[in-house]
């Protein structure tokens, strides 16, 4: 009886050593094609992008790519056109993200109030986050059209302007353009993520600030607004990321013209690895892109830390 006991003792172990085993194996393999396109969708194109980087490459079937080190990044960051371009994304990053951050926080606000048809609403806003980026673009493009757009037939009825203009033929205001046709999309996202943030707050907060006889905008800055600031980030976040490398509604609305007056970091590394055939420089200034996004998110994710750890 002793004996059994004793042998039933070790067996438990042992089977739940297998069993453990049996579980390891399972998560591995399901784990498996997870891991497979991490790595093929990104390590790899990374790395290739940073080996690319430094040699000289001038055609997709070239033989001979000479070792140049970091010779691409001093072509690149002496270069105008990547300078140009550079300030460029930096002027489109901070007006769109702060238009919609303005008018998705605005939305937001809205959304959160009761009314009936609400949920309908809420809906129908996500209707233009939904619409494909080139559909969006060609839209936009349709509108601010020379000929039959309907910004000019508006503007003209309304006695505004005397004849149609050509809004996308000037570099300045073509940008401007192309970053309200962005923006247009991108602040339902905004307003979705800010919502959330709102029906987080509890109600119990706004109760005591009624107590203490806050009116709406002082309550808008003491209680909703710092309590809204990881929403907040975490949009900064996400859209400077986007932002900067915004690519295609150039691609569709502009082609980075007139001028280069749209052309973005994005579209500057597109044509000069595609157009130009430069795939080295080309890399190298993707690499650079990828930095910057590194460092404009440490920035904020420090300022988010630091404003959760400081008192309100």
């Amino acid at each position: 009886m002793t004996v059994s006991t004793a042998t039933e003792a070790q067996q438990v172990p042992k089977r739940y050593r297998r069993r453990r085993e049996s579980e390891r194996r399972l998560a591995f393999w399901l784990l498996l094609p997870a891991l497979i396109a991490v790595f093929g969708i990104i390590l790899y194109p990374l790395f290739r992008t940073l080996l690319i980087s430094l040699f000289e490459v001038k055609s997709a079937v070239a033989v001979d790519t000479p070792f140049v080190g970091l010779g691409n990044y001093v072509e690149a960051l002496t270069a105008g056109g990547f300078w140009a371009a550079l300030g460029r994304t930096l002027y489109f990053t901070l007006v769109s993200t702060a238009i919609e951050l303005v008018f998705g926080l605005a939305i937001a606000w809205l959304l959160n109030a009761k009314f009936k048809g609400r949920w309908l609403v809420r809906a129908l806003v996500v209707l233009p986050w939904a619409l494909p980026t080139i559909v969006n673009a060609a839209m936009w493009k349709g509108i601010y059209n020379a000929q039959y757009g309907a910004l000019n037939g508006l503007l003209s009825r309304l006695g505004i302007i005397d004849g149609y203009q050509a809004w996308l033929a000037d570099p300045f205001t073509a940008l401007n353009l192309v970053i309200v046709a962005d923006a247009w999309k991108t602040t339902p996202m905004v307003a979705i993520f800010l919502l959330a943030g709102l029906t987080a707050i509890p109600n119990e907060i706004y109760d005591a600030a009624k107590v203490d006889r806050a009116g709406p905008i002082r309550t808008f800055f003491s209680v909703t607004l710092p309590l809204l600031i990881p929403s907040i980030a975490l949009v900064l976040v996400l859209r400077t990321v986007e932002a900067v490398k915004v690519f295609d509604i150039i691609y569709a609305m502009t082609r980075g013209g007139p001028a280069n007056g749209t052309q973005t970091i994005s579209f500057y590394t597109y044509v000069t690895a595609f157009s130009d055939q430069n795939y080295g420089l080309g890399s190298a200034i993707s690499v650079i892109v990828l930095i910057i996004i590194l460092l404009l998110t440490t920035i904020y994710l420090r300022l988010l830390r630091r404003t959760e750890m400081s008192p309100l």
